[in-house]
């Protein structure tokens, strides 16, 4: 009994408070409660813009996590989704005079759709290669949004319905849908199917051996991954009420990105919490002008040097 005890001893370190914090289930409750609460706080047109869009990246922070933090799949051009999501309501608001929210079952397909016909191809590929493919397929569809005359062109599409027309509501009603969002992409995650999407993250090889179909389990993953970034945008064009093709540049795929791993890849809390950092931050630092990137992009790299693994590490034990 003695030599348990020791092993404990020299084994078991006391919890940390941010330990602590991370393992707390009222964790998630109470950065909802902020998000309802902000308002009150600070209702300005600027402000709720603002917010919105932090909101929206959280969104589409989730399903890239989806894909690249449960799955393993290193996507640069998961802005594709987001473009196909936006200019899919556009159209049929604008054209069709169709209600923005009639245009959601419509998107979902779209997406599904674009998740196969994008993911079906590439999904064999691995690490470098298939970043490579996709990174050209999210360039294809913006051109492809740049050269079309129902797209708009260049000039894009404008008039776009509001979902609500009041600025306060509307943004409760963002923040309402991404938190379902994140909540059922973390339900996901711990699902049997999650499970499976991280043994192909660990080692595909391995999970195939034991019985894991693993094209379909990563097209899955690419598959929800394309929804969540298709209603993302939704809310974007409903925000915005006008969209165009420098909206869904490889730069918006990349700050995506920057908030998975900069948060922890595969953890849901992280996530959030990465995705309301790369987008309030740089509001915040718009004071120093010119050099607001620079100290941006510094705070970055301390970030990560000081937390290798993100803000908010995914728990390694495995749910049985």
């Amino acid at each position: 009994m003695s030599t348990t005890k020791v092993r404990r001893l020299g084994t078991d370190k006391p919890p940390t408070r941010a330990s602590r914090l991370m393992r707390n289930k009222w964790a998630g409750t109470a950065g909802l409660l902020i998000a309802l609460l902000a308002p009150f706080v600070d209702a300005t047109p600027y402000a709720l813009s603002i917010m919105t869009s932090a909101a929206i990246a959280v969104m589409l922070a989730a399903g890239l996590n989806i894909v690249v933090g449960y799955c393993g799949l290193l996507d640069l051009g998961y802005v594709a989704f987001f473009a196909v999501g936006a200019y899919t309501s556009g159209v049929l608001a604008t054209r069709f005079d169709l209600p923005l929210l009639a245009t959601v079952p419509i998107v979902i397909v779209v997406t599904v759709i674009a998740g196969i016909i994008i993911g079906a191809p590439t999904l064999r590929l691995r690490s470098d290669y298939l970043a490579i493919v996709t990174l050209g397929f999210g360039e294809i569809i913006r051109i492809t949004a740049n050269n079309l005359d129902v797209t708009g062109g260049p000039s894009g599409i404008y008039g776009i319905p509001h979902l609500v027309e009041n600025k306060v509501l509307f943004y409760y009603v963002t923040v309402v849908v991404v938190s379902l969002a994140v909540l059922g992409a973390a339900r996901l995650g711990r699902s049997r199917l999650g499970r499976a999407w991280r043994f192909v993250r660990e080692d595909e090889d391995a999970a195939e051996a034991m019985g894991v179909h693993t094209y379909r389990v990563k097209l899955a993953a690419y598959i929800a991954g394309a929804v969540w970034g298709g209603l993302a945008g939704v809310l974007f064009a409903s925000q915005l009420s006008a969209i165009s093709p420098g909206s869904f540049t490889f730069l918006q795929s990349a700050l995506v990105l920057m908030a998975v791993v900069l948060g922890g890849m595969g953890s849901m809390p992280g996530v959030v919490i990465g995705a309301v950092v790369i987008s309030l931050l740089p509001e915040v630092l718009r004071g120093l002008a010119d050099y607001r990137f620079l100290l941006f992009g510094i705070l970055l790299i301390i970030v990560m040097l000081l937390r290798p693994q993100g803000l908010w590490p995914a728990r390694s034990k495995e749910v049985s």
